[in-house]
């Protein structure tokens, strides 16, 4: 396909095969997400016209959402429903029907956090094959299968495992980010070297900066088997899909700072714009008019553009088999790694619970010997109190740690994650089978902290990544929260820089 000169029209975009269908629908959500965020931040033109389209926005029931309170952070949940019901046949056509594409999953999770006191925006991506526990259950699955039960599902499951709080939610369901993109007049990019990508059909030949339509930028923002052209020869990227998000993050960064320099003061562009988004999207019920123009009006001045978007660590798991059926490749949480961004850029600290207040269960879920019992004596040299000690069911091999706690005991389980470091993720459950209200579910490459030596107040050296629980350095008993664990699981960057192959913003 050809791409145009700043200047010229943009050209319509040829038909996609039915390979691309399903691909082509998760670039489309991720993006149209970030305008839903530039529109929110900008507002309407008048109170009745925004009154209007706000109408044709469907609203869902989510009651587990956290209250907000005034002059407080707050988190809204932007998610991308991979939904095929509704399409129609000139639809289906280019995105798959629902009989081809079944349910509908999170594909896109992102949390906008907003923060009143310094009038900041940030954005945190939620990998969406992030393995993580079903909420009151015992059993887990990819974060993004919960939206296949429902909205609120997937809420319960980010605010339970994660231990963030969500105060609002958005959800878009349907790929209309072509049009969005050809009612801007296209989406400028400067292409610093020639880049193809034989699945999404990219296809840029010349180096430069040039105006991509909505087909365009769609085969953009999809390609994650992309090859950059340098010293005469063709280089895949070896990152795949963390290069195809570190790229999405630059584009819906210009993107965004285009909607803003351009205005939308034009009514018929507004008009059309806002026509190809709000029919398609779907906000909790809480969410009202007064809610968005008030967030407007408070963030008017933010700079999309500089918006910090980072996406949490992970660790990849190819060909990941749970309860002997294969998940295919799945994604682990990396602890400490996970919090730390959750405290950066959330603004969520660990609750200051002295270690000497909880008591642990330690279960074996890993198979390992004797790894109940290790762990179990590292917790106790950190002042936690332990309960049953004994083997859980092996699930995988490898194996997440799971902490499993009670309705009321969050705070509790998020101290002893923050003791811990390796694959570790919570997840909240009805009861346990020990009767305590918080298990420890061991993995693999399971690591506990030191303790502090009587001069220091924090972690001490790390141990070497394959070990499965740090031998206690003392018995006495510690009550300190800022006892943290090392860094022992490899995982991805948070922010990783662009390449000097990546498209970005035009020069000025």
């Amino acid at each position: 396909m050809s791409y145009q000169e700043p200047g010229q029209k943009p050209t319509s975009g040829p038909s996609h095969s039915k390979k691309a269908r399903k691909s082509r629908a998760k670039r489309l959500r991720r993006t149209g997400l970030l305008l839903v965020l530039v529109l929110i931040l900008l507002g309407g033109s008048t109170y009745l016209y925004a009154l209007f389209r706000f109408n044709q926005i469907h609203k869902v029931g989510v009651s587990s959402l956290s209250q907000t309170v005034p002059s407080q952070p707050f988190n809204i949940l932007l998610v991308g429903d991979n939904t095929r019901q509704g399409l129609n046949p000139a639809q289906a056509k280019y995105f798959g029907s629902a009989t081809q594409v079944g349910g509908g999953r999170s594909d896109v999770t992102m949390i906008a956090h907003f923060n009143p006191a310094n009038s900041t925006v940030s954005l945190v991506s939620i990998p969406r094959d992030l393995f993580v526990p079903i909420p009151n259950t015992h059993i887990a699955n990819r974060v993004d299968d919960a939206l296949n039960l429902s909205p609120e599902q997937l809420v319960k499951t980010i605010e339970y495992d994660l231990g963030i709080p969500i105060q609002r939610y958005v959800e878009l369901n349907f790929d209309s980010f072509q049009n969005v993109v050809n009612a801007l007049g296209g989406v400028k990019m400067y292409f610093p070297m020639p880049v193809k990508d034989a699945y999404s059909g990219l296809n840029v030949q010349t180096p430069g900066c040039k105006v991509l339509n909505g087909f365009q930028a769609l085969e953009l923002v999809r390609a994650r088997h992309l090859y950059y052209y340098d010293n005469g020869v063709w280089t895949e990227d070896p990152l795949g899909d963390l290069s195809r998000i570190r790229r999405d993050h630059e584009f819906l960064k210009v993107l965004a700072e285009q909607v803003r320099s351009q205005g939308l003061l034009n009514p018929v562009e507004l008009n059309s714009v806002l026509g190809g988004i709000t029919k398609y999207l779907t906000v909790d019920s809480g969410f009202t008019l007064n809610d968005m123009i008030s967030i407007a009006e408070q963030f008017r001045n933010v700079s999309l553009s500089n918006t910090p978007t980072v996406t949490l660590p992970i660790a990849l798991e190819n060909n990941f088999v749970y309860n002997n059926a294969n998940y295919g490749d799945v994604v682990f949480p990396a602890q400490p790694q996970d919090q730390q961004i959750i405290d950066k850029y959330l603004g969520l600290k660990v609750p200051n619970i002295p270690t000497s207040q909880i008591t642990v269960s330690v279960m074996n879920g890993s198979g390992t010997y004797d790894q109940a019992t290790q762990v179990s004596q590292s917790l106790a040299a950190l002042g936690y109190k332990i309960g049953t000690v004994g083997n859980a069911t092996v699930r995988s091999s490898p194996a997440e740690t799971i902490i499993r706690y009670t309705p009321g005991h969050i705070a509790q389980a998020e101290v002893l994650l923050n003791s811990l470091s390796g694959a570790v993720v919570m997840g909240r459950v009805q009861s346990n089978p020990t009767g305590t209200p918080i298990e420890l579910v061991t993995g693999t490459g399971l690591v506990v902290a030191s303790p502090p030596s009587s001069t220091q107040s924090t972690t001490a050296t790390a141990a070497a990544p394959s070990t499965t629980a740090m031998t206690s350095a003392t018995n006495s008993a510690q009550s300190s929260t800022s006892i943290t664990a090392p860094i022992t699981l490899p995982a991805t960057q948070y922010n990783q820089p662009l390449q000097p192959w990546d498209p970005r913003a035009c020069p000025s």
